[in-house]
């Protein structure tokens, strides 16, 4: 099981561009459309929108794809 995260955790995780550091503003425990596509999330396996420190830009992942820093 991946590590479970909370809101205001610091995290980074690689994207296209390259490691994206930013901080975690909500945790999704049940299924939810986002950005047209449905996201499978429960309580063992959530996921996570993260709004990246340089852009602005939210972002969701798995715990597994995350890092604390």
């Amino acid at each position: 099981m991946a590590e479970q995260f909370s809101v205001g955790d610091h995290v980074r995780w690689n994207s296209e561009a390259g490691h994206v550091e930013g901080v975690i503003t909500k945790k999704h425990t049940e299924d939810v459309e986002y950005k047209g596509h449905m996201r499978r999330c429960t309580e063992d396996d959530p996921q996570y929108e993260i709004k990246s420190d340089k852009t602005d830009h939210i972002a969701m992942h798995k715990g597994g794809a995350l890092k604390r820093i």
